[in-house]
């Protein structure tokens, strides 16, 4: 395919299966096609043969360096040095009259007959091929253009004073002339930039396409596993799920899995975009392609292949560059009745000239630049281009986008539904603060005891206050006896020779002033509050709470400053709730909301007229991901929240969400500039050269150029890069 009336005739003829809807992306080369049981691959292949394409089925795994593109590419550049030496003599003398001796047109006729004949052979060849089958193309329009140009060289040369010893053909950039004149210049000028053009931008669209590569390259190769004591390498295609293998410093994560021996930092950037190293211990889930940067692991396999993150992430980038924006689709539809239309533009540009008494010179030269001038290549570029960009940059930055549509809605919304657990706050309960009586133990001391009698509780403020003990004491707590715990009322136990218990503070009365203020204070800012008595006597108070994500302040308020009206909606009590959203300045809440409520509250939101996205992670928010106008999950979510939304974060950062707004808007820009000037450049160059003030060569090299801008625009999409953290960004602590 070379043009966006390829794509548009390849989507017609496999939309004529029944039951068989088809996206064609011109920029990488690939169909995704839904179709019934009842057809086989083979059927749809046959198909794209019919319309005068070749198809193959893609491969089940990633193509290697030398692939068919590559090979391809190397027989373009072979026919485009051995064109450009040939052209370039022809070009010279043609265009520079000092420069032309006796005979010169002899010269240039001789290196122009194998430069218009098998320089120009690709876009012959394809030109009859889709003559075979009904359809006009860009390189009709190429080939056509070139031929004319050539054979009208030949006719004057034979028929005409051109060909006389000693003719002088004067340069001029308006080709409307009487004197004698050949075409030799156009008919090697125009395959020349039109393959040069080519080459460059299949240059270019493999850059914008690197993000897959990119993603291809993090799977590691060979991995080092360990059975029965006994080190092996092997192929990591060989490796199965609950295999332990070894992670040395340097090495990649081979696939997914979970840290059984050993602890280290991973460099987690290339996979979730995020940027600081993450510190792994046993128990930590780690993602297939993260560099390890410390000590060496030992990893047990709990996912391989297809079913692994980074493969998931693969799938996700390469379904969203299949895609296509609305503009992208009306441009589809321009395109495939646009080359038929500029060939009977041509015809009627060649009646006209030759109507109005001019030489079939003038004429011939007008309608041979309609033909150069109106290619709509950068018609089929504009979106593929900058999606393919914007996608691998979302990829990189850990923003996974489903596709065009997503990134519509994307830009557009106004309102955001934030959950808070899992969301905002990291979903770990985690001890904030520690308040000791002031005549008895140390808060050192009173973290110790409690870690100790909590290490054999399985509850989540048991495992809080056992990591607290670990993080401050920095040694394993001391054994407990006589372990008993109570639901609703806490744990007991006898650690040395001390009777030790932790539990919700059920009355407060008797306690000492400084431990009932803590208490007040923990509950007024909806955090737990947890007492611990030694030998029956209140020692201190503990403040548990979930602690907000780093970043999530700075998020809330960029998305203000982009215009979105963030709103909190959450399960949680409603004092937490308020005390989350006091922090975060957001001024509506929705508290103790459970998954139906969610849903009503997206749906209320619409029936209001606001374009609502909702952002959360567990299977309480599938449904009211899937009721808002665009649905957005954390990575590290459920698979059900996942599959419900949009746009998934792969860091666990809600600040990637103000950047994916950021992302989606400058996409669409690009991709509007991009059929602005797509649109425009036909709109002014084709008026000019049926006007006759378009010289055929300059015609090629102007239709060549606009291609480049387009795609040079969408690289620009590669650099892209997020606002920096905001100055004013406040403490991530949310105490009050």
């Amino acid at each position: 395919m070379t043009c966006a009336a390829c794509v548009a005739r390849v989507e017609k003829r496999l939309r004529r299966l029944d039951g068989v809807d088809a996206t064609v992306n011109l920029a990488t080369g690939r169909a995704r096609i839904e179709h019934p049981g009842s057809l086989t691959p083979q059927d749809l292949v046959a198909a794209v043969e019919a319309a005068g394409y070749t198809a193959t089925l893609p491969e089940p795994t990633a193509p290697t360096p030398a692939s068919e593109p590559e090979r391809l590419a190397e027989a373009d550049r072979a026919r485009l040095l051995l064109t450009g030496a040939l052209a370039v003599p022809v070009i010279a003398l043609s265009m520079v009259p000092s420069w032309q001796f006796r005979d010169w047109q002899w010269l240039c006729f001789v290196l122009a007959a194998p430069v218009a004949t098998w320089g120009a052979w690709p876009f012959h060849a394809r030109a009859l091929r889709g003559l075979r089958h009904g359809a006009a193309t860009m390189d009709t329009l190429v080939s056509l253009g070139t031929a004319a140009s050539f054979l009208w060289s030949v006719y004057a040369l034979f028929l005409t004073p051109a060909g006389d010893p000693g003719m002088r053909m004067p340069f001029t950039l308006i080709p409307a002339q009487t004197v004698p004149h050949v075409y030799l210049e156009a008919a090697v000028g125009v395959p020349l930039f039109v393959l040069t053009g080519r080459l460059l931008e299949a240059r270019a669209r493999r850059a914008t396409g690197s993000a897959l590569r990119a993603l291809a390259e993090l799977a590691a190769k060979e991995v080092s596993v360990r059975e029965g004591g006994v080190e092996r390498r092997l192929p990591v295609e060989e490796l199965k799920a609950g295999t332990h293998f070894l992670v040395r410093p340097g090495e990649r994560v081979a696939t997914d899995g979970v840290v059984v021996e050993g602890g280290s930092a991973l460099d987690l950037s290339l996979v979730t975009g995020e940027s600081a190293p993450v510190e792994v211990v046993p128990g930590t889930a780690v993602p297939g392609g993260a560099v390890n940067a410390g000590g060496v692991l030992v990893v047990r396999a709990t996912a391989v292949g297809a079913d692994t993150q980074l493969a998931r992430v693969t799938r996700l980038v390469e379904e969203a560059q299949a895609g296509k924006a609305r503009a992208q689709r009306l441009a589809d539809a321009v395109a495939a009745v646009f080359v038929p239309v500029v060939l009977a533009i041509a015809v009627t540009v060649l009646g006209f000239w030759l109507g109005a008494g001019a030489d079939p010179q003038t004429a011939v030269t007008a309608a041979v630049a309609v033909l150069v001038v109106a290619c709509p290549c950068a018609l089929g570029l504009a979106t593929p281009t900058a999606l393919l960009a914007a996608t691998g940059r979302g990829a990189q930055l850990g923003i996974l986008v489903s596709g065009p549509r997503a990134l519509e809605r994307l830009r557009r919304i106004d309102t955001v539904v934030l959950d808070k657990t899992g969301t905002l706050t990291t979903g770990r309960m985690s001890v904030e603060a520690v308040t000791a009586r002031e005549e008895g133990l140390d808060v050192v001391e009173a973290a110790r005891l409690a870690g100790a009698v909590e290490t054999a509780s399985e509850h989540p403020l048991g495992r809080a206050l056992t990591a607290h003990a670990h993080r401050v004491c920095g040694e394993t707590p001391p054994p407990v006896r006589d372990f008993r715990a109570e639901a609703g009322h806490g744990v007991t136990g006898r650690v040395g020779d001390r009777a030790v218990s932790v539990g919700r503070p059920l009355d407060v009365d008797g306690l000492p002033e400084e431990l009932t203020q803590a208490i007040a204070q923990a509950e007024a800012a909806g955090r737990t509050a947890v007492l611990l008595r030694v030998d029956g006597r209140p020692e201190a108070v503990f403040a548990l709470g979930d602690s907000l994500r780093s970043g999530c302040y700075r998020a809330v308020e960029h998305l203000r400053r982009l215009g979105v009206r963030p709103v909190l909606a959450t399960g949680d009590r409603q004092v937490t709730a308020q005390a989350v959203a006091a922090h975060l300045r957001m001024t509506e809440v929705h508290a103790e909301a459970g998954p139906r409520d969610k849903a009503d509250l997206v749906r209320e939101l619409r029936a209001r007229g606001h374009r609502v996205a909702v952002i959360g992670d567990g299977v309480n928010d599938a449904a009211a991901l899937a009721a808002a106008d665009l649905g957005i999950a954390m990575g590290g979510g459920t698979d059900a929240a996942i599959g419900a939304a949009d746009v998934t974060l792969v860091r666990d950062d809600v600040q990637a969400l103000a950047d994916a707004v950021r992302l989606a808007r400058r996409t669409l820009g690009t991709v509007r500039a991009n059929l602005v000037w797509a649109f425009g450049y036909n709109l002014i160059t084709l008026p000019l050269a049926a006007l006759g003030l378009l010289d055929p060569m300059l015609a090629a090299a102007a239709m060549s150029v606009s291609s480049l801008l387009v795609v040079g625009n969408s690289l620009r999409l590669r650099t892209w890069r997020p606002v920096a953290a905001s100055r004013a960004a406040r403490p991530e602590s949310w105490e009050r």
